[in-house]
């Protein structure tokens, strides 16, 4: 097998990356540098040269915020470099991974939302990923596309990075407590990953590590995990308005990883335990 990453540079493809390696398999992880998402003949040409088995495509333009403003650069990387990634793939047999998101759906509701629910992004993002998905379903079968949610790695920006910030440079904040969903450890998400690669059980996945809570729940958690005195306080989303809607419901319901053999995630809290683990230096 031939693996061919793209992101390499972000959290989730770094960490496919150093999992891939470790396991002895051949890959090459490519970013920005390598080659530009909408050039379609850039990434055929690059594609037909290294010649992969499989794409496992984590690169994205992931800026929730900005894209609202950007519509039409997110919709141009997620949507139509999505394409180009498959019809490069498609000339060389390989399969594909694409990561997605829960901003596909709507966020109403209170129930984990299942493979098979309807589309209903609220923002510009979560639109660039249905764009996406689409593009992987309609052009070939040899897909899975896995839709995750609220990721931290150890090689990048993430909220639980953010929140030991905060911690150590203030008494007390303040973090939402009406969105719900499940925080996703990119070294867990990146096993699934590389379990999925050598099989054929292709389809449609929900990625993210067991366990649904606020972001003021895990906020709580990091900051007595981490040993930091400081206070979280609970608000509701319209305390914290932003340029792009975020869903309160960001359940996803994991159940088809286990229905399919693979094996299932760790909780939230084992997640978080070794994650700290790995960055206890920056603590």
């Amino acid at each position: 097998m031939r693996v061919l990453v793209t992101g390499y540079a972000g959290q989730l493809g770094y960490d496919t990356i150093r999992l891939l390696e470790a396991r002895g398999i051949e890959c090459r992880g490519v970013d920005m540098q390598d080659f530009d998402l909408t050039d379609g003949q850039a990434v055929k040409d690059y594609v037909q040269t290294y010649r992969p088995t499989a794409i496992v495509h984590c690169a994205a333009y992931t800026n929730v915020d900005k894209a609202e403003s950007q519509p039409e650069i997110c919709a141009a990387v997620n949507g139509m470099g999505t394409v180009n990634i498959v019809r490069a793939a498609l000339t060389v047999g390989a399969k594909v991974v694409f990561i997605s998101t829960d901003y596909v759906f709507p966020g109403t509701g209170d129930q984990p939302w299942k493979i098979n629910d309807a589309y209903g992004p609220r923002n510009v993002y979560g639109m660039s990923k249905v764009q996406g998905e689409d593009a992987v379903r309609s052009l070939m079968t040899r897909y899975f596309i896995l839709r995750t949610s609220w990721v931290f790695g150890k090689n990048g920006h993430n909220f639980v990075r953010t929140m030991i910030r905060l911690g150590k440079e203030k008494k007390e904040i303040r973090v939402v407590d009406d969105q719900i969903g499940s925080p996703t450890y990119t070294r867990d998400l990146a096993r699934v990953i590389c379990d999925m690669l050598p099989t054929e059980k292709y389809g449609i996945y929900h990625v993210r590590n067991e366990g649904f809570i606020s972001w003021f729940q895990f906020a709580k958690m990091i900051m007595e995990k981490a040993g930091l005195p400081c206070r979280v306080l609970p608000v509701p989303s319209s305390e914290y308005p932003t340029p792009a809607k975020r869903p309160l419901n960001s359940r996803l319901d994991g159940s088809k990883l286990a229905e399919a053999g693979f094996e299932p995630m760790p909780t939230v809290e084992d997640a978080l335990d070794r994650y700290l683990n790995e960055i206890r230096d920056e603590i």
